[in-house]
């Protein structure tokens, strides 16, 4: 039986202006293995700053299904 697994990951976004994870979000391993560099806006700049992807683990790294 072949093993099953996980194609998304949960990631953080953070911020290259101060450096704090504001943003969470899910990614699809095999369509991109690069990091994910996004335009959002900053709360503390108060300005739309590029998010980066970290490589830090956030801990349990698996995406919970919905039920239905």
């Amino acid at each position: 039986m072949a093993k099953k697994t996980e194609k998304r990951k949960i990631i953080g976004l953070v911020c290259e202006a101060c450096g704090q994870r504001h943003y969470y979000s899910t990614k699809n391993t095999q369509n991109t293995p690069d990091k994910i560099e996004l335009n959002k806006f900053c709360p503390t700049v108060r300005k739309v700053t590029k998010h980066v992807e970290t490589k830090k683990n956030l801990g349990i790294n698996v995406v919970k299904k919905r039920k239905g």
